[in-house]
């Protein structure tokens, strides 16, 4: 026979994944009950906003528009740290400011390097 207190932390975990798969299928089945479906014409297009498109729809860019993108999406992860970080900080005091700001420092490099590299450049082609 299991412990009582395993068996109220397994009941905890069982009843928090439970409440987690409820709130991820219940919207589904809703909105699949509730919207309506369209078809037709339009929705065959590029765009379902109802406006008639200007133009091909494909068009090439440059690579540097995808860097430009892939560092905003680590440096928006690596911010995401930071939060912990913050609500850590001052157990240790000086040394954490320290590890923040070095932290900080090497995203910055990595801005300058980019920078550099003309990443931040935008030749629109028209």
């Amino acid at each position: 026979m299991l412990p009582k207190e395993l068996l109220t932390d397994f009941l905890a975990v069982s009843l928090f994944i439970l409440v987690g798969i409820v709130f991820a299928v219940v919207p589904l089945i809703l909105s699949s009950l509730i919207v309506r479906k369209s078809t037709g014409v339009k929705r065959e297009e590029t765009y379902e906003s109802g406006m008639a498109t200007i133009g091909s729809a494909w068009m090439q860019f440059t690579a540097a528009y995808y860097i430009y993108a892939l560092i905003f999406l680590a440096f928006d992860v690596d911010v995401l740290y930071l939060f912990p970080v913050a609500l850590a900080y001052g157990k240790y005091g000086f040394r954490d400011f320290i590890e923040v700001f070095l932290f900080v420092g090497i995203l910055s490099l990595a801005i300058v390097y980019a920078w550099r590299k003309g990443v931040f450049e935008w030749h629109l082609n028209e």
